[in-house]
């Protein structure tokens, strides 16, 4: 059986939580600037509920469909902030606030944007922040 990647790993990742009603959905590559991973999944709900249902899917489906387990969850105690770690992929789920607050877009600023066509997402929903970086990344290619 071929070795999964940390892209295939990912892109799963933003299609589970594209099913559970995710927004903002980005998918940074970081491989060119980062050493201790390769892709950031960074997504929001839009409210405790929710954030969990994403996080809880994203961990089904990876699991499911590419028996893939996170080596890491954190933010059980934080219900604004998840985070799963797949090693070379990180998930954080955030509430809109703490995405706001955190801004991990900003923090990776010069990475590339994966196009979430890629995952079969068609017609992903953005804030007006989220939207502005979007639309920056795709005037850059």
């Amino acid at each position: 059986m071929a070795e999964i990647s940390s892209k295939e790993i990912a892109l799963e990742a933003a299609r589970a939580a594209d099913e559970r009603k995710a927004f903002d959905i980005m998918i940074l590559d970081v491989r060119e600037i980062v050493d201790v991973t390769d892709f950031y999944v960074i997504v929001s709900g839009r409210n405790n509920p929710q954030v969990e249902a994403i996080t809880s899917n994203i961990e089904d489906e990876l699991i499911e469909k590419l028996n893939v387990k996170p080596n890491h969850r954190e933010g059980n105690t934080d219900p604004g902030w998840k985070l799963l770690d797949y090693g070379d992929v990180v998930v954080d789920v955030f509430q809109p606030e703490t995405r706001e607050y955190y801004r991990l877009e900003s923090l990776w600023g010069d990475a590339k944007v994966l196009d979430l066509a890629e995952a079969g997402i068609e017609n992903p929903e953005y804030s007006d922040r989220i939207s502005k970086l979007v639309d920056r990344q795709e005037s850059a290619r």
